[in-house]
């Protein structure tokens, strides 16, 4: 064979086998086919136990209700049924013990991540209501006028 034919066979079969070298010592020994997972059964064994022990960031509208009920039915009677509360309160972890008061996102970017208007013809979200963030009060927080636990009562 030629050389022109035979240098880059050469290059390909030294790359494949620096790559096989490489995964030699850069794979951990636990990785393999462990069962149904959506990795197609490939994972690291040691990753199960280290995702268990990982705390939740995001507790559930059922840990939020055994303090704050009042909110939790008004949701539940409301539009906003299928939200949950760290939707906009972010990440009950640690709440209340060591985080007394959750951070409330009062910005217009958080309702209009719902609600923004998409002008194409498929694009309506089911029933729910859509503006147009840039003339809509675009200086206002959404919160001023619409109470976000009450929204079936509109204007405040």
């Amino acid at each position: 064979m030629k050389s022109h034919v035979l240098r880059p066979l050469w290059v390909a079969i030294v790359v494949v086998a620096s790559v096989l070298v490489a995964r030699v010592f850069m794979v951990p020994d636990d990785f393999g086919v462990h069962g149904d997972s959506f990795t197609y059964n490939f994972y690291r064994l040691g990753n199960v136990q280290e995702w268990k022990d990982f705390p939740a960031k995001y507790q559930g509208r059922e840990r939020c209700a055994r303090c704050h009920e009042e909110n939790t039915e008004e949701i539940a009677k409301s539009k906003h049924i299928n939200m949950q509360c760290e939707n906009c309160h972010g990440p009950g972890a640690g709440h209340p013990k060591k985080v007394k008061k959750l951070p409330i996102n009062t910005s217009r970017d958080l309702c209009l991540r719902c609600h923004h208007y998409l002008a194409y013809p498929s694009s309506q979200r089911s029933e729910l209501p859509g503006i147009d963030g840039n003339k809509h009060k675009k200086n206002k927080e959404c919160r001023k006028c619409h109470n976000p636990h009450h929204p079936d009562l509109g204007d405040m």
